[in-house]
């Protein structure tokens, strides 16, 4: 998600999950598939930063799923958020949680923000209509 001062969540850009690539390269660094992780693509990151400065914007989210999981910012959610290597360490969390069995219907929404001393916190969202 990338937006303005007043205007957070203007535009989403979609990042391919390449967990499973990951995961079929390396399996001991990368015991997860794209099923149960997420791993952001790092050439759709760079296309999405490229993209979002033209526009003068900046990053402010990154949204994920939860298939079948609850919405909550997981323990590896947070480790990815705050790896030295984020492209986005200000950025929001934004979680969808979906069913097992329908992941077309979003069941529940958080944003997960920093506080004043760098942790996350997450409240639901509801959707607009």
């Amino acid at each position: 998600m990338a937006g303005i001062e007043g205007d957070r969540f203007r535009h989403a850009y979609r990042c391919r999950n390449t967990m499973t690539l990951q995961h079929e390269n390396d399996p001991a660094a990368y015991p997860r598939d794209g099923r149960q992780a997420y791993y952001m693509s790092e050439l759709d990151t760079l296309r999405v930063l490229e993209e979002v400065e033209a526009r003068g914007e900046v990053v402010t989210a990154v949204y994920h799923s939860h298939v079948a999981a609850g919405l909550y910012l997981s323990e590896m959610d947070q480790g990815f958020a705050d790896h030295e290597l984020f492209p986005f360490p200000e950025a929001a969390q934004i979680v969808l949680a979906v069913g097992a069995n329908a992941v077309d219907r979003v069941l529940a929404t958080g944003i997960f923000e920093r506080d004043s001393v760098g942790q996350f916190r997450g409240r639901p969202v509801e959707a607009q209509k």
